[in-house]
């Protein structure tokens, strides 16, 4: 099995970045990425591409539940699509057309026991004639864009070539665009959390993919949690997609724009707050919890004074809570005056020091 280092330096950069439009986005989690989270996330990042939660196409076809709902605002907008029938693929895809979807994004890197026995996520790196079906039926059926998110291969199967395998013949029924997460998945022995952390970090195979197929649009997944690990990546693929790190930390997606030379615009966390109360009333007003938006925006003062305090109010208070306004605003409140004693430890610390 190769143990490729994560570092870069072994591979010489080209002279210009792999592509000029260099496009930052945030994973798709489940139950983490829904239409609130993604709507709290574009407040802070304008052009980042958001991707909704894996969604089946057996909830999408016989679900009770609205599966695609999102607010204009949110995009640009990827739907991830789990399933493997190409016949169910295309009929979802309609349906993400039909309101207002521009691309779907077909799940190939899900490890968990649940999505192989439906027969998809990564287990469908050993079938690429599967997944190129599944592509060529939904360009057949739409006109959307088709993407591919998927791992670097899967127990055994860990070689370049079985790789360029897969990639090849899917990109051959009009895939253009793979993120590539750095890693392989174990199908057998690990969990979806062992699979984000135990296998190694394999950047410089993503490298070598985008140098493999230069027209592809490459976009490297896995383990990135700073802005100077994304420019580290970003002379080698056409993207970075960003997970974990963005949901526990999401002011980081303040960063994005201004390093996609997108206009970049000023903000206070108090301007973000300030909106999710008039979104999150609007939510309640339609029949919804305060706590379905809140529980996304715990992360909101990380790495600040007061982020305890923040975390603390909204996790003891959210879940009951009836007004957004109450909720937000009494949790900012408690952030203030967290950063005031702060502030006044640090004066007299610096009073005892002189």
């Amino acid at each position: 099995m190769s143990q490729l280092s994560s570092e870069p330096s072994s591979t010489t950069a080209p002279t210009k970045p792999a592509s000029d439009n260099f496009v930052l986005s945030v994973a798709p989690m489940l139950d983490w990425t829904d239409r609130h989270c993604r709507y709290f996330h574009r407040q802070l990042s304008q052009h980042t591409v958001l991707y909704t939660e894996m969604v089946t196409t057996g909830a999408l076809i016989y679900g009770k539940g609205d599966f695609l709902a999102f607010h204009p605002h949110e995009q640009p907008l990827v739907l991830q699509l789990g399933g493997s029938d190409a016949e169910a693929l295309a009929k979802s895809a309609v349906l993400a057309q039909q309101r207002g979807y521009q691309e779907v994004n077909i799940n190939v890197g899900c490890p968990s026991d649940r999505v192989q026995n439906g027969s998809f996520g990564a287990c469908l790196m050993a079938e690429p004639e599967l997944v190129a079906a599944g592509v060529k039926a939904i360009r057949a059926a739409t006109g959307l864009r088709v993407s591919v998110k998927t791992r670097l291969g899967i127990d055994d199967h860990d070689s370049d070539e079985f790789l360029d395998t897969f990639i090849d013949t899917v990109a051959d029924a009009g895939c253009e665009h793979f993120t590539l997460h750095a890693r392989k998945a174990w199908l057998k022995g690990l969990s979806p959390k062992q699979n984000r952390e135990i296998p190694p970090l394999q950047y410089e195979r993503v490298y070598r993919a985008k140098q493999r197929r230069p027209e592809l649009h490459i976009t490297l997944n896995g383990g990135v949690k700073t802005m100077a690990e994304v420019a580290q990546h970003q002379p080698f693929v056409d993207g970075v997609m960003i997970g974990r790190e963005a949901y526990q930390n999401p002011w980081l997606l303040t960063e994005f724009d201004n390093f996609m030379q997108q206009p970049n615009r000023s903000i206070e966390r108090a301007q973000v707050i300030e909106t999710m109360v008039a979104y999150t009333t609007a939510h309640v007003a339609a029949g919804g919890r305060c706590w379905h938006v809140a529980r996304h925006m715990l992360g909101l003062f990380q790495g600040l004074p007061g982020a305890k305090r923040w975390r603390q109010y909204l996790s003891q208070n959210g879940p009951q809570a009836s007004s957004p306004e109450a909720l937000l605003w009494g949790a900012f409140e408690a952030v203030q005056e967290a950063m005031l004693k702060a502030d006044e430890k640090i004066a007299e610390f610096a009073k005892n020091s002189g």
